[in-house]
Protein backbone atom coordinates (compact mmCIF):
# COMPACT_ATOMS: atom_id res chain seq x y z
CA UNK A 1 0.00 0.00 0.00
CA UNK A 2 2.92 2.21 0.82
CA UNK A 3 4.38 1.74 -3.13
CA UNK A 4 1.02 2.29 -4.24
CA UNK A 5 0.21 5.80 -2.30
CA UNK A 6 3.97 6.71 -3.81
CA UNK A 7 3.21 5.96 -7.52
CA UNK A 8 -0.30 7.62 -6.80
CA UNK A 9 1.10 11.05 -5.48
CA UNK A 10 4.16 10.90 -8.40
CA UNK A 11 1.49 10.28 -10.59
CA UNK A 12 -0.30 13.99 -9.37
CA UNK A 13 2.65 15.35 -9.58
CA UNK A 14 3.43 14.22 -13.16
CA UNK A 15 0.06 15.47 -13.68
CA UNK A 16 -0.23 19.04 -12.19
CA UNK A 17 3.14 19.26 -13.94
CA UNK A 18 1.25 18.88 -17.36
CA UNK A 19 -1.00 21.11 -16.64
CA UNK A 20 0.70 23.90 -15.26
CA UNK A 21 2.85 23.50 -18.79
CA UNK A 22 -0.11 23.57 -21.23
CA UNK A 23 -1.33 26.93 -19.07
CA UNK A 24 1.88 28.78 -19.72
CA UNK A 25 1.73 27.44 -23.31
CA UNK A 26 -1.54 28.90 -24.13
CA UNK A 27 -0.79 32.15 -22.11
CA UNK A 28 1.89 33.04 -24.33
CA UNK A 29 -0.33 32.43 -27.40
CA UNK A 30 -3.20 33.94 -25.97
CA UNK A 31 -0.50 37.27 -25.12
CA UNK A 32 -2.14 39.51 -24.51
CA UNK A 33 -4.60 39.16 -22.40
CA UNK A 34 -5.08 42.79 -20.86
CA UNK A 35 -3.72 46.41 -21.63
CA UNK A 36 0.51 45.93 -21.62
CA UNK A 37 2.29 48.35 -19.98
CA UNK A 38 5.55 50.25 -21.60
CA UNK A 39 7.37 51.79 -19.47
CA UNK A 40 9.41 54.93 -20.64
CA UNK A 41 12.20 55.96 -18.10
CA UNK A 42 12.34 59.58 -19.26
CA UNK A 43 10.01 62.53 -19.20
CA UNK A 44 7.47 62.83 -22.39
CA UNK A 45 8.49 64.42 -25.77
CA UNK A 46 12.14 62.88 -25.93
CA UNK A 47 12.92 60.45 -29.01
CA UNK A 48 12.54 57.38 -26.35
CA UNK A 49 8.89 58.28 -25.54
CA UNK A 50 8.06 59.37 -29.24
CA UNK A 51 9.12 55.70 -30.32
CA UNK A 52 7.73 54.08 -27.89
CA UNK A 53 4.02 55.66 -28.94
CA UNK A 54 4.70 55.16 -32.39
CA UNK A 55 5.36 51.15 -31.39
CA UNK A 56 2.75 51.06 -28.62
CA UNK A 57 0.08 52.22 -31.50
CA UNK A 58 1.42 49.54 -33.74
CA UNK A 59 1.52 46.60 -31.24
CA UNK A 60 -2.38 47.91 -29.93
CA UNK A 61 -3.74 47.77 -33.54
CA UNK A 62 -1.83 44.44 -34.04
CA UNK A 63 -2.25 42.40 -30.67
CA UNK A 64 -5.58 43.69 -29.95
CA UNK A 65 -5.04 45.53 -26.13
CA UNK A 66 -4.08 48.50 -25.46
CA UNK A 67 -0.46 49.41 -25.07
CA UNK A 68 -0.31 52.05 -22.83
CA UNK A 69 2.96 54.47 -22.24
CA UNK A 70 4.01 54.99 -18.96
CA UNK A 71 6.72 57.84 -18.39
CA UNK A 72 8.67 56.66 -14.64
CA UNK A 73 11.84 59.55 -15.13
CA UNK A 74 14.79 59.95 -12.22
CA UNK A 75 17.97 59.24 -11.83
CA UNK A 76 18.69 58.93 -15.23
CA UNK A 77 16.79 56.65 -16.24
CA UNK A 78 16.75 53.98 -13.52
CA UNK A 79 13.76 54.29 -11.71
CA UNK A 80 11.71 53.17 -14.47
CA UNK A 81 13.91 50.60 -15.06
CA UNK A 82 13.89 48.96 -11.68
CA UNK A 83 9.53 49.06 -11.96
CA UNK A 84 9.93 46.56 -14.87
CA UNK A 85 12.94 44.82 -13.36
CA UNK A 86 10.53 44.06 -10.22
CA UNK A 87 7.43 43.42 -12.54
CA UNK A 88 5.79 40.18 -12.78
CA UNK A 89 7.79 38.12 -16.05
CA UNK A 90 4.77 38.16 -18.06
CA UNK A 91 4.80 40.08 -20.82
CA UNK A 92 2.45 42.73 -19.61
CA UNK A 93 5.12 45.06 -18.55
CA UNK A 94 7.70 45.88 -20.79
CA UNK A 95 10.63 48.60 -20.74
CA UNK A 96 11.79 51.15 -24.09
CA UNK A 97 15.27 51.02 -23.55
CA UNK A 98 17.88 53.65 -24.81
CA UNK A 99 21.60 54.04 -24.68
CA UNK A 100 21.59 55.12 -21.04
CA UNK A 101 20.83 52.08 -19.66
CA UNK A 102 23.60 50.74 -21.23
CA UNK A 103 25.72 53.71 -19.63
CA UNK A 104 24.41 53.70 -16.38
CA UNK A 105 25.78 50.03 -15.55
CA UNK A 106 29.30 51.65 -14.87
CA UNK A 107 27.93 55.23 -14.30
CA UNK A 108 25.89 54.29 -11.24
CA UNK A 109 28.49 52.66 -8.48
CA UNK A 110 25.33 51.34 -6.83
CA UNK A 111 22.07 49.85 -8.65
CA UNK A 112 19.68 47.84 -7.19
CA UNK A 113 19.86 45.75 -10.29
CA UNK A 114 21.91 44.12 -12.83
CA UNK A 115 20.64 45.47 -16.21
CA UNK A 116 21.93 43.02 -18.76
CA UNK A 117 21.08 39.73 -16.05
CA UNK A 118 17.45 41.14 -15.33
CA UNK A 119 16.09 42.86 -18.09
CA UNK A 120 15.68 39.83 -21.30
CA UNK A 121 16.52 41.88 -24.39
CA UNK A 122 13.24 41.39 -26.61
CA UNK A 123 14.02 43.62 -29.74
CA UNK A 124 15.75 46.45 -30.86
CA UNK A 125 13.91 49.43 -32.71
CA UNK A 126 15.92 52.26 -34.00
CA UNK A 127 19.73 53.28 -33.52
CA UNK A 128 20.64 57.17 -33.30
CA UNK A 129 24.05 58.62 -34.14
CA UNK A 130 24.96 61.92 -33.14
CA UNK A 131 26.87 64.69 -35.36
CA UNK A 132 29.88 66.34 -34.35
CA UNK A 133 29.37 70.18 -34.43
CA UNK A 134 30.91 73.57 -34.13
CA UNK A 135 30.58 76.96 -33.43
CA UNK A 136 30.71 78.74 -37.07
CA UNK A 137 33.68 80.73 -34.96
CA UNK A 138 35.92 77.53 -35.16
CA UNK A 139 38.37 77.93 -38.09
CA UNK A 140 38.14 73.79 -38.70
CA UNK A 141 36.18 72.46 -41.29
CA UNK A 142 36.98 68.76 -41.38
CA UNK A 143 37.55 66.60 -38.55
CA UNK A 144 41.72 66.64 -39.65
CA UNK A 145 41.60 70.01 -39.25
CA UNK A 146 39.55 70.01 -35.81
CA UNK A 147 41.81 67.72 -34.56
CA UNK A 148 44.72 69.81 -35.55
CA UNK A 149 43.25 73.18 -34.10
CA UNK A 150 42.61 71.36 -30.32
CA UNK A 151 46.39 70.34 -30.11
CA UNK A 152 47.73 73.18 -31.07
CA UNK A 153 45.11 74.93 -28.22
CA UNK A 154 45.13 72.50 -25.81
CA UNK A 155 41.93 73.33 -23.10
CA UNK A 156 40.82 76.18 -24.61
CA UNK A 157 38.37 73.91 -26.50
CA UNK A 158 34.94 74.21 -24.63
CA UNK A 159 32.62 70.53 -25.29
CA UNK A 160 28.93 70.92 -24.06
CA UNK A 161 27.05 68.01 -23.75
CA UNK A 162 23.42 67.40 -21.80
CA UNK A 163 24.65 66.22 -18.75
CA UNK A 164 27.13 63.81 -17.12
CA UNK A 165 27.10 60.80 -18.91
CA UNK A 166 24.59 61.07 -21.89
CA UNK A 167 25.72 59.94 -24.92
CA UNK A 168 26.34 62.98 -25.94
CA UNK A 169 29.26 63.95 -22.97
CA UNK A 170 30.29 59.93 -23.43
CA UNK A 171 30.57 60.47 -27.65
CA UNK A 172 32.70 63.65 -26.79
CA UNK A 173 34.65 61.35 -24.28
CA UNK A 174 35.34 58.67 -27.07
CA UNK A 175 36.83 60.94 -29.69
CA UNK A 176 39.37 62.10 -26.84
CA UNK A 177 40.37 59.00 -25.87
CA UNK A 178 41.05 57.97 -30.01
CA UNK A 179 42.61 61.26 -30.70
CA UNK A 180 44.55 62.58 -28.07
CA UNK A 181 42.89 66.13 -28.28
CA UNK A 182 42.32 68.18 -24.80
CA UNK A 183 38.67 69.28 -24.55
CA UNK A 184 36.99 71.00 -21.46
CA UNK A 185 33.79 69.51 -20.65
CA UNK A 186 31.12 71.86 -19.83
CA UNK A 187 27.69 69.93 -18.97
CA UNK A 188 24.54 71.45 -19.62
CA UNK A 189 20.79 70.67 -18.13
CA UNK A 190 19.67 69.18 -21.31
CA UNK A 191 20.41 69.33 -24.59
CA UNK A 192 18.47 72.62 -25.70
CA UNK A 193 20.70 74.66 -23.52
CA UNK A 194 23.54 73.26 -24.76
CA UNK A 195 22.87 73.97 -28.02
CA UNK A 196 21.63 77.46 -27.41
CA UNK A 197 24.88 78.26 -26.22
CA UNK A 198 27.08 76.26 -29.07
CA UNK A 199 25.03 78.55 -31.58
CA UNK A 200 26.03 81.68 -29.57
CA UNK A 201 29.45 80.65 -28.85
CA UNK A 202 29.83 79.99 -25.40
CA UNK A 203 30.97 76.30 -26.06
CA UNK A 204 32.67 75.43 -29.39
CA UNK A 205 31.91 72.38 -30.17
CA UNK A 206 29.19 69.46 -29.32
CA UNK A 207 28.62 65.72 -30.12
CA UNK A 208 24.56 66.72 -30.26
CA UNK A 209 22.09 64.06 -31.39
CA UNK A 210 20.65 64.24 -35.01
CA UNK A 211 17.25 65.05 -34.11
CA UNK A 212 17.61 67.91 -32.00
CA UNK A 213 20.39 69.50 -34.07
CA UNK A 214 19.34 68.86 -38.16
CA UNK A 215 17.03 72.05 -37.93
CA UNK A 216 19.82 74.17 -36.86
CA UNK A 217 22.55 72.50 -39.06
CA UNK A 218 20.38 73.33 -41.82
CA UNK A 219 19.72 76.51 -41.16
CA UNK A 220 23.26 76.97 -41.15
CA UNK A 221 23.78 78.29 -37.59
CA UNK A 222 26.08 75.05 -36.52
CA UNK A 223 28.80 74.04 -38.57
CA UNK A 224 28.90 69.75 -38.77
CA UNK A 225 31.81 68.19 -39.02
CA UNK A 226 30.94 64.41 -39.03
CA UNK A 227 28.71 62.18 -37.70
CA UNK A 228 29.25 59.69 -35.29
CA UNK A 229 29.28 56.73 -37.00
CA UNK A 230 31.49 54.36 -39.08
CA UNK A 231 30.10 55.17 -42.65
CA UNK A 232 28.04 58.56 -44.00
CA UNK A 233 24.25 58.63 -43.00
CA UNK A 234 21.16 58.99 -45.36
CA UNK A 235 19.86 61.92 -43.50
CA UNK A 236 23.21 63.87 -43.98
CA UNK A 237 24.38 62.01 -47.22
CA UNK A 238 27.14 65.22 -47.58
CA UNK A 239 28.60 64.79 -44.21
CA UNK A 240 31.73 62.68 -43.74
CA UNK A 241 31.84 59.82 -40.92
CA UNK A 242 34.36 60.29 -37.92
CA UNK A 243 35.50 57.05 -38.82
CA UNK A 244 36.44 57.85 -42.16
CA UNK A 245 39.69 59.87 -40.14
CA UNK A 246 39.36 58.00 -36.73
CA UNK A 247 39.12 54.12 -37.83
CA UNK A 248 36.67 52.46 -35.03
CA UNK A 249 34.97 55.36 -33.98
CA UNK A 250 31.75 54.59 -33.88
CA UNK A 251 29.23 56.25 -30.85
CA UNK A 252 25.46 55.82 -31.20
CA UNK A 253 22.06 55.07 -28.98
CA UNK A 254 20.51 52.10 -29.58
CA UNK A 255 17.11 51.23 -28.38
CA UNK A 256 14.60 48.61 -28.18
CA UNK A 257 12.44 46.49 -25.79
CA UNK A 258 12.89 44.18 -23.27
CA UNK A 259 10.95 42.60 -20.30
CA UNK A 260 11.34 41.41 -16.86
CA UNK A 261 14.10 38.61 -16.88
CA UNK A 262 12.32 34.87 -16.79
CA UNK A 263 9.52 35.94 -19.65
CA UNK A 264 8.34 32.89 -21.41
CA UNK A 265 10.46 33.08 -24.42
CA UNK A 266 7.15 32.49 -26.28
CA UNK A 267 6.34 35.93 -25.46
CA UNK A 268 9.66 37.59 -26.13
CA UNK A 269 9.53 35.54 -29.85
CA UNK A 270 5.52 36.81 -30.68
CA UNK A 271 6.62 40.47 -29.49
CA UNK A 272 9.88 40.48 -31.93
CA UNK A 273 8.55 39.51 -34.77
CA UNK A 274 5.36 42.30 -34.59
CA UNK A 275 7.82 44.53 -33.85
CA UNK A 276 10.18 43.67 -36.82
CA UNK A 277 6.76 43.72 -39.05
CA UNK A 278 6.56 47.43 -37.89
CA UNK A 279 10.01 47.96 -38.40
CA UNK A 280 9.55 46.84 -41.87
CA UNK A 281 6.63 49.09 -42.71
CA UNK A 282 7.32 52.07 -45.00
CA UNK A 283 4.97 54.44 -42.51
CA UNK A 284 7.10 53.18 -39.56
CA UNK A 285 10.52 53.44 -41.59
CA UNK A 286 9.35 57.18 -42.60
CA UNK A 287 8.90 57.85 -39.50
CA UNK A 288 12.03 57.12 -37.88
CA UNK A 289 13.96 58.52 -40.11
CA UNK A 290 11.99 62.21 -39.58
CA UNK A 291 13.62 61.32 -36.18
CA UNK A 292 16.79 61.19 -37.55
CA UNK A 293 17.28 57.77 -36.61
CA UNK A 294 18.03 54.02 -38.74
CA UNK A 295 15.75 51.19 -38.32
CA UNK A 296 17.48 48.25 -36.00
CA UNK A 297 16.14 44.80 -36.67
CA UNK A 298 16.81 42.02 -34.71
CA UNK A 299 16.17 38.61 -32.78
CA UNK A 300 16.25 38.71 -28.84
CA UNK A 301 19.35 37.33 -29.26
CA UNK A 302 21.11 39.76 -31.62
CA UNK A 303 19.85 42.45 -29.32
CA UNK A 304 20.76 40.98 -25.95
CA UNK A 305 24.32 40.46 -27.41
CA UNK A 306 24.07 43.99 -28.99
CA UNK A 307 23.29 45.42 -25.69
CA UNK A 308 26.42 43.31 -23.76
CA UNK A 309 28.65 44.58 -26.37
CA UNK A 310 27.37 48.50 -25.76
CA UNK A 311 27.55 47.98 -21.62
CA UNK A 312 31.69 46.59 -22.24
CA UNK A 313 32.17 49.34 -24.91
CA UNK A 314 30.83 52.52 -22.36
CA UNK A 315 31.98 51.25 -19.08
CA UNK A 316 35.60 51.83 -20.93
CA UNK A 317 34.37 55.40 -21.98
CA UNK A 318 33.17 56.15 -18.29
CA UNK A 319 36.49 54.96 -16.66
CA UNK A 320 38.41 57.05 -18.88
CA UNK A 321 36.82 60.11 -18.37
CA UNK A 322 36.00 59.45 -14.65
CA UNK A 323 32.62 60.50 -15.46
CA UNK A 324 30.18 60.75 -12.82
CA UNK A 325 26.25 60.65 -12.51
CA UNK A 326 25.02 64.45 -11.41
Amino acid sequence: MRSYGKCTRAFVFALISMLVAKVDGASALDYPTRPVRIIVPYPPGGTTDIMARLLGQWLSERLGQPFIIENRPGAGGNIGTEAVVNAAPDGHTLLMISSANTINATLYERLNFNFIRDIAAVASTIRLFNVMEVNLSVPARTVPEFIAYAKANPGKINMASSGNGAIIHLAGELFKSMTGVSMVHVPYRGEGPALTDLIGGQVQVMFGTLPASIEHLKAGKLRPLAVSAETRLDVLPGVPAVGEYVPGYEASAPQGVGAPKNTPAEIVAKLNAVINAGLADPKMKARIADLGGTVLSTTPAQFAKLLSDETEKWAKVVKFSGAKPE
